[in-house]
């Protein structure tokens, strides 16, 4: 398997991979591919960002990181961090290992682009094997109603989001007001 950046050519691959990823998962909109579609064009677009596994020339897994904000309104004070989503492995490759080499990677070259934590909405029992942990431990929280245990992060530097407390802020391209 091979991880690199994706690339415009990878645009329709990309789009019906995580079609079909998501096409059976209770809590989605099914709509993730045209999220995609449209962060790809916002200014949180990180190409270094965007990854893509392969197998033997074929897409099998996708993950996307884009710019986002911690905003403490108390404060007046906005602090960078980066939100994953989504990330899609093809139905007929999932449980090898793909998505968390794919998490592994998008780990390694956000801390090389210098960014402090990740944060998602995600499913509780799977991001904690790759060390994320609850948002509200950390006192920050999402725009929207959501379970706690669904809403976590990770830094990506020792102590980054130390003293950062407040509400995450989406860019428009994610829908949420």
């Amino acid at each position: 398997m091979q991880i690199r950046q994706e690339s415009k050519v990878d645009y329709q691959s990309v789009f019906e991979l995580i079609q079909k990823a998501f096409e059976h998962e209770e809590y989605s909109d099914h709509q993730e591919q045209f999220l995609v579609e449209r962060l790809r064009q916002s200014s949180g677009f990180i190409p270094e960002l965007a990854l893509v596994a392969e197998i033997h020339g074929k897409i099998v897994g996708y993950i996307l990181l884009t710019k986002i904000k911690i905003r403490n309104e108390a404060e007046k004070r906005e602090y960078p961090s980066l939100a994953l989503a989504p990330i899609a492995v093809l139905p007929e490759f999932q449980g090898r290992g793909i998505g968390g080499r794919l998490i592994a990677e998008a780990h390694r070259i956000a801390a090389v682009l210098d960014f402090g934590s990740i944060i998602l909405l995600g499913h509780a029992s799977y991001y904690p094997k790759f060390g994320y942990v609850t948002m509200a431990e950390y006192g920050i929280n999402m725009p929207f109603e959501v379970p706690n245990e669904n809403c976590m992060l990770i830094e990506l530097r020792q102590h980054a989001l130390a003293g950062v407390q407040g509400t995450v802020v989406y860019p428009k391209e994610f829908g949420i007001a």
